[in-house]
């Protein structure tokens, strides 16, 4: 293991058996790319090998920060030295830099191929610090290399290699969900779409509930949308955009979640402005649920949901057969709001401009939908959102305000 700072190198040796061995040093200048040159040489003898693991491979010869690493604009590191230790098969490590930088992350093992080792890292990075939550699979060493680059700059450099000991693997089916993107958490991409203010700022949410709310403050101009996703689903009743509700305040948006069932899951959020047509990846949650919850979907979304609407009751998408429902709602500027079921039901607006009425769901396996009139020369009606009615246990999310 060779280790660099700006005026030192310190090499560790682990010779592999008994006997003797040539240790052979070449060096260049820092800023060159002529060939390497023979400097020294040392004679080295193991009269008694340690029983020790091989290394990771590194191509990239050096271990620990790059020489030059302050140049690179990493100022500081969470861990000391170029061995991390993984008690319990997760750790953390955090870089402060000196100015914003986009980094990426590889992981190695000899056991890991390259499928699994994405879902073993979660990168977040954020104006003056980037974080890397690490998984381990497997019982061993790992190479752990961080390539960064500054937001205008067009290619990563590598600027940091670390040795990973795991001592206790973690469960893969804990390991993180597939296709994270390089900005999980809030950071650099939230702020420069308008996002501030976050409930979480850890990219990774644990619930025990099975259910989470993440919230930002939003401009005036910027729309954000949602997408949840999970590897493996085994029980879900409904697609998984249905376990997702994201509601537009005034200064707010906030993006509900509720879970089907066990597991990991990504929340990646999107969001546009007024001028732009489509949406851009802002970033990605990771939410981890292993208390078997088994929450029904929200209603269906139409693309009339938009800012200002707030579902207050019910919040579940599933209503229970041959019962009365309170429905509350807000929709901004609409002259008339419905609910249209076994029978058409007209909701009346109270002074707090909240949208209400009692409606009775009819038999299992039939549509209630909310429509509204944004006019009052307009004599059609427009779906908002569309509720399933189903047998059994009433099973209620409860209501939002």
């Amino acid at each position: 293991m060779m280790m660099m700072s700006k005026n030192n190198m310190t090499i560790k040796v682990t010779p592999p058996t008994q006997g003797l061995f040539d240790l052979m040093i070449f060096a260049r200048h820092a800023d060159s790319q002529d060939p390497y040159n023979w400097v020294c040489s040392y004679q080295i003898q193991c009269l008694e090998p340690r029983d020790a693991e091989r290394l990771p491979e590194n191509p990239f010869h050096f271990w620990g920060f790059h020489q030059k690493v302050r140049d690179f604009g990493i100022e500081e590191s969470s861990h000391k030295g170029e061995l991390l230790v993984a008690p319990e098969g997760n750790l953390l490590l955090t870089l402060q830099t000196s100015r914003p930088l986009l980094a990426t992350y590889e992981l190695i093992n000899k056991d890991l191929d390259a499928a699994l080792s994405k879902k073993c890292l979660a990168a977040q990075a954020e104006e003056e610090k980037l974080s890397c939550h690490v998984l381990c699979p497997f019982q061993g060493y790992y190479r752990l290399s961080v390539f960064v680059k500054d937001l205008e700059g067009s290619t990563f450099r590598n600027a940091a290699n670390f040795l990973i000991r795991c001592l206790r693997p973690i469960n893969q089916n804990e390991l993180f969900p597939s296709g994270l993107s390089m900005h999980c958490g809030s950071g650099i991409s939230s702020n420069g779409h308008g996002l501030s203010s976050p409930s979480h700022s850890s990219p990774i949410i644990n619930t025990k509930l099975g259910k989470c709310n993440i919230t930002f403050h939003t401009p005036a101009d910027v729309e954000v949308t949602a997408s949840l996703s999970k590897d493996k689903v085994i029980n879900a009743k409904y697609p998984l955009e249905r376990y997702v509700l994201v509601t537009h305040l005034r200064t707010k948006v906030s993006v509900c979640v509720v879970l089907p069932e066990s597991g990991v899951y990504k929340v990646g959020l999107f969001g546009r402005s007024k001028d732009r047509k489509d949406f851009a990846h802002i970033c990605d949650y990771v939410i981890r649920c292993f208390s078997d919850p088994s929450w029904p979907p929200f209603p269906r979304v139409y693309s009339l949901w938009s800012r200002g609407c707030v579902l207050l009751e019910p919040r579940t998408g599933v209503l229970q057969e041959q019962s009365w429902v309170r429905f509350r709602i807000k929709v901004p500027k609409a002259y008339q709001a419905v609910v249209l079921g076994r029978e058409k039901t007209v909701l009346q607006q109270t002074p707090n401009v909240v949208w209400e009425g009692d409606v009775f769901t009819g038999s299992a396996g039939t549509q209630v939908k909310l429509a509204a009139k944004f006019s009052q020369h307009c004599s059609s009606l427009e779906v908002i959102l569309a509720f399933e009615v189903g047998g059994g246990s009433p099973a209620s999310l409860g209501c939002s305000g």
